[in-house]
């Protein structure tokens, strides 16, 4: 018989062992004197209201396997409902808002949910596009209830636990969440996680960074919070728009640090920029501070820097490498960046994400646009030669179950098991993988291929360069580059005299360079357009569409 594989099963183990610990908290408004006000749960007192809401939905009517999408913000309901999702073996559909709402409303129209579990604009949202939502009967209110029907999850939580209510008894193949892509290289899928997979993940991000029980987290990334709950780890949400970690206002991600004495913290890239400028600029030191997470693009060796700076002496940042649909891949820290490859990333040889996790495979196989039917069609490359990265292992998700033509361009058979096809190319060196770029991305040129990662970094060793990006225009297979910049915000353009200065000092630093003397067209621009995740992803699709406008030439097919 198949052994029980269940989250939820972890944060009741952590109940027994930690029943008094803090396991959410919340802000909420200050006391008079400025100080900060938060609201928290114990494990036990989690613990107990997961069982009691979980009950609740099993008396609606819900079943394992029945698909409810989850659109509460950041906060201790939206930890609860995730757990008391887990223990009914419904499947969780987790959709970021920040894509928009036609994006939105339509990956949530392709994976059917039977009923949603929301707050009152989200229930609006449902009912005002009933059509699009036929199997929604199970609806559930965080707040106050307007005019549609269902319980309010207060309701749920007035009720007495049934004597007879047992968590459901999942196995590693069944079904968790559905999860989407950010949609950086395409529309958004809904990616299929199993049981198996988040508890394999669970097990491979405590085991690897050593995160013991007791620990305090700030995640800026609301769904690692889940990690935490079943590590026995404390979450303290912090008070930003998740959608916008760019924009967050570094005094409170401080103050919080501060208030809990938080030993880890996880965030994107953009996150740690505003962060580590501000601690950098305020000689601000955080000595309980020993793990910083960082993911969701390659994180510059200048972020690595000043947050290695800002934490414990003995702590380090660390970069994992993944996606939505496998993670965790591999891993790096500063320490072994700022020491080694940052100097080689800076001269064009991409960005290195470390050695795999303990349960990962990989290879790099020749690139190809189409699909690859089984593993005896890829040709694996040799060390130091870029290709496509594909990976195997538990906590890589089976397949998409919206836009599922997808499945065929990113699994490969392989006997009984697939491999994932990240997506990524790169080359590896010895037991670490070398990140180039997006294989969408790559510039098809003549007689030579360009990788965004590579290149971008020789522009943006210029002082004034934030970021860059390389797209291609034209015919596929002929296509023109051209290099995209964003000046730091002290640095931007102020005159055309001063842009066409920048953009001839760019020419020239390319010209220096094996890698980037073909591209010959530059463009400025204010901001660059990046993912709604983690504010870090750039869209390079949009702005090989703008850039084709300022150039009169056609857009590169994809």
């Amino acid at each position: 018989m198949s052994p029980i594989v269940n989250v939820g099963f972890r944060l009741s183990e952590t109940a027994r062992t930690l029943p008094g610990a803090v396991a959410v908290a919340m802000p909420r408004g200050r006391q008079p004197n400025g100080k900060r006000i938060y609201e928290s749960v114990t494990f036990r007192q989690l613990d107990d209201d997961t069982n009691l809401i979980a009950d609740g939905l099993l008396a609606m009517g819900v079943r394992p396997g029945t698909r409810l999408a989850l659109l509460v913000p950041p906060s201790i309901d939206f930890i609860t409902l995730v757990f008391a999702l887990f223990k009914t073996g419904a499947i969780s559909i987790l959709i970021d808002p920040g894509m928009g709402r036609r994006n939105m409303i339509r990956c949530l129209s392709e994976s059917r949910p039977e009923g949603f579990i929301g707050i009152p604009l989200a229930q609006a949202v449902r009912t005002l596009f009933r059509r699009r939502f036929p199997l929604a009967k199970f609806n559930l209110t965080v707040g106050r209830r307007w005019f549609w029907g269902g319980p309010t999850l207060a309701e749920l939580r007035r009720r007495q636990l049934s004597p007879s209510f047992r968590p459901a008894a999942t196995k590693a193949e069944d079904h968790a969440a559905i999860i989407f892509t950010t949609g950086s290289t395409g529309p958004p899928k809904g990616v299929l996680y199993r049981h198996g997979n988040f508890s394999r993940q669970v097990d491979e991000i405590r085991d690897f960074y050593g995160i013991q029980p007791g620990e305090i987290d700030l995640p800026g990334f609301p769904l690692f919070a889940l990690f935490n709950s079943a590590m026995g780890v404390t979450t303290v949400l912090p008070d930003m728009d998740p959608t916008r970690p760019a924009q967050v206002n570094p005094k409170l991600i401080v103050e919080a640090v501060r208030d809990w004495q938080v030993t880890q913290a996880f965030g994107s890239p953009a996150l740690w920029n505003v962060v580590g400028r501000y601690c950098n600029a305020e000689k601000i030191v955080l000595p309980t501070l020993r793990r910083v997470l960082s993911a969701g693009a390659p994180v510059p060796a200048h972020v690595l820097a000043r947050m290695k700076q800002a934490i414990h002496p003995d702590g380090d940042v660390h970069t994992p490498y993944g996606a939505t649909e496998a993670l965790p891949v591999a891993s790096i820290a500063a320490s072994e960046v700022l020491s080694e490859t940052a100097a080689r990333s800076a001269t064009g040889a991409g960005t290195c994400v470390g050695q795999p996790f303990p349960g990962i495979a990989w290879k790099v196989i020749r690139i190809t646009d189409g699909p690859i039917a089984t593993i005896a069609e890829a040709e694996e490359l040799p060390p130091g030669e870029i290709g496509e990265l594909i990976v195997q292992g538990p906590v890589v998700t089976t397949e998409y179950v919206t836009r599922t033509d997808a499945n065929a361009l990113h699994k490969i058979r392989d006997g009984a098991g697939f491999w994932h096809r990240m997506g990524d190319v790169g080359y590896l060196d010895g037991e670490r993988f070398w990140f180039c770029g997006r294989k969408a991305h790559r510039v098809i040129m003549a007689g030579q291929t360009l990788y965004t990662i590579p290149c971008e970094a020789i522009f943006n060793q210029h002082p004034r360069v934030y970021r860059s990006a390389l797209v291609g225009v034209g015919p596929r297979e002929t296509q023109r580059p051209v290099l995209i910049v964003e000046p730091w915000p002290e640095h931007r353009v102020r005159s055309r005299a001063d842009e066409k200065m920048l953009i001839d000092e760019l020419q020239a630093l390319g010209s220096q360079h094996k890698l980037t003397r073909e591209i010959r067209d530059f463009f400025v621009r204010t901001s660059l357009p990046v993912d709604i995740r983690h504010n870090a992803k750039i869209f390079r699709e949009e702005l090989a569409v703008w850039a084709a406008r300022q150039l009169g030439v056609a857009v590169a097919a994809t």
